[in-house]
Formats: structure tokens, C-alpha cells, sequence
């Protein structure tokens, strides 16, 4: 890919700041947007209200959005619920629209949005790729919302992509960043019956993925982000022992998790057994394919 000008919303973030930094040491130009007054290399943006300056977005090559409210950061009231869907479907409609007001020679040519694999909601042992339908539940409806906030963008002719993130494995933040803690001091267990699949992705790879999406041609819809070989709770938990060489012997009940967490329990305890179809597909390749592997990327 030659030099470009990049947008990024949600560059604060775990997965935001990786891509960010990935690209600004390759030689791009990233474009962050804020929400306070823009410095030198800034857009301002209130996804809250759908505003966005698109001024600040012309002559961009792509814009990439991943921004949103985090899914874990806190038990699921209804306040916290509706905060989840609106600071993605907010934020994905205030871009898509943005992108089509813009005129022809100066809008970006890619919209790469963030999505999950909530999108397919619980499937147990099933295997599902990005053929499958949308599930039933609240993820499953937000990640519909939002992945159809971004139509203004696709029906003005942008290339639009939908990332559908995994579990990432990072000691940053996510899901590993609280479990590497607890590991680490030997408090680690599975959760619930251990039986339910994770599909994970290491940061590595989510980054050279969202970067594979920026620079191929011809791509768009959705692709799952998850690496090849999904996992149960329970090897996960015994992968991280083995990294880590401490003992996981503290499983977390069902019941207690639902008392700790409230209906965010479900995702933790639910089942996702995602496989990146497309994305392999297309031509890329994994460097961290296995769980264990991508846990020692992690430290």
C-alpha cells in the first residue's frame, strides 16, 4: 500500500491504537477523530449527535471506525445497554452519512466499521462462518444496527467492510486483560462448565487483518476476525496455565457469574464458534492460528 491518509475513530482504543500505531510506523498518515477540539492530525466528531466534521475526512483513502462502548467495562443496565447500541449505531450513521455527502473525487475509496461476533449470537458446537444469519438477543440485534448504519457510505459507492472481532488476546484490554491478572496470581479457572467455545484473535492479527482489509481491493461485507481454531473455555483456561505456569484450579460457577455479572453473563457463558471463512479466503494468513500461541504473543 502506498503512503495514505487513513481517518480512525476509536484510536484511543485497544484495537484502535494497535492499527494506528501500525500504521504510522509504515509511513501512513492517520487522522484521529476526537470528541474535544481537534489538535494538528485531528477531526472532531460528536457521535453522540451524529456530527462529524466530513470537511476534515475529504482526501482520506479509507476511514476506519472502532469506535463504541465497551461490551465488558461494566454490568449490563438498561442505561448501559442503550449507551452499547447507540455509540455504534450513532457513531456508524454519522460517518456512513458523512462519506456520502462527500464530493466524488475527494471521498474515501474503503469504510472498514467495526462489528463482533455477537452478530451470530449463541451456536454451542456449531461452526458458523459469515453465511450464517444473525442470531437472536441483544448482541445479535446491535450488531445488525450497526452494521446497517453503515448503508449511506455503501450505496454512495465506498468499499464498505464489516469487522467481525473475536475475543482479542492482549494484555491491554478486552477480555485478557482481566484474565492475564488473575492467572498470573494463580486465581485462574474455567467458566460455567468450561464447555463453551471462545473464538479468539490475536492483536497481531487483528491489526494485519484490519490492515488486509484496508489494501485489498474488491473486498467488502463482513469477515469474521477469529482465528482458525476456536477453543472451549476450558482449554482455554489450561493453555494459560501452561504459559504462564501457574495453577487454574478456581473454577467460576454459572450461578455466580450471573449474580456477579447480570445478563452479561450470557456472553461469557454463551457459546461462539466463529470461523474467518472469507478472510482466509481472500488470502490471509494467520501468525498466531492456535490459542496457545497467541497467549505468548500476549506477554
Amino acid at each position: 500500500m502506498e503512503r495514505s491518509r487513513i481517518a480512525v475513530a476509536g484510536a484511543s482504543g485497544l484495537i484502535g491504537g494497535a492499527l494506528a500505531r501500525s500504521l504510522t510506523s509504515d509511513g501512513h498518515e492517520v487522522v484521529r477523530l476526537v470528541r474535544r477540539a481537534p489538535r494538528a492530525g485531528e477531526v472532531r466528531w460528536d457521535p453522540e449527535r451524529r456530527s462529524v466534521d466530513a470537511a476534515g475526512l475529504a482526501g482520506c483513502d479509507a476511514v476506519v471506525n472502532l469506535a463504541g462502548a465497551g461490551v465488558g467495562s461494566r454490568r449490563w443496565t438498561d442505561e448501559y445497554k442503550a449507551r452499547i447500541r447507540s455509540s455504534r449505531v450513532d457513531g456508524t450513521a454519522a460517518l456512513a452519512e458523512a462519506l456520502a455527502g462527500l464530493p466524488e473525487d475527494v471521498r474515501p475509496r474503503v469504510f472498514v466499521n467495526g462489528s463482533a461476533i455477537g452478530y451470530y449470537g449463541e451456536t454451542g458446537d456449531r461452526s458458523v462462518d459469515e453465511s450464517a444469519p444473525p442470531g437472536e438477543g441483544f448482541l445479535p440485534e446491535v450488531c445488525v444496527a450497526w452494521e446497517a448504519a453503515a448503508d449511506p457510505a455503501r450505496e454512495a459507492g465506498v468499499r464498505t467492510v464489516f469487522a467481525r472481532t473475536g475475543l482479542v488476546v492482549a494484555r491491554g484490554g478486552g477480555a485478557w486483560g482481566r484474565l492475564f491478572p488473575l492467572f498470573r496470581a494463580g486465581l485462574g479457572g474455567r467458566m460455567g462448565d468450561g464447555r463453551q467455545y471462545w473464538s479468539f484473535v490475536a492483536l497481531h492479527d487483528e491489526v494485519a487483518a484490519l490492515r488486509h482489509l484496508l489494501d485489498t481491493d474488491g473486498l467488502s461485507g463482513p469477515f469474521n476476525l477469529t482465528a482458525p481454531h476456536p477453543v472451549t473455555n476450558r482449554e482455554v483456561t489450561e493453555a494459560m496455565s501452561r504459559v504462564l505456569r501457574r495453577p487454574a484450579v478456581f473454577p467460576v460457577p454459572a450461578p455466580v457469574l450471573r449474580t456477579v455479572l447480570g445478563e452479561m453473563a450470557g456472553d461469557v457463558l454463551g457459546s461462539a464458534r466463529v470461523l474467518p471463512a472469507r478472510l482466509q479466503e481472500s488470502g490471509f494468513r494467520f501468525a498466531f492460528p492456535r490459542i496457545e500461541g497467541a497467549i505468548r504473543a500476549a506477554l
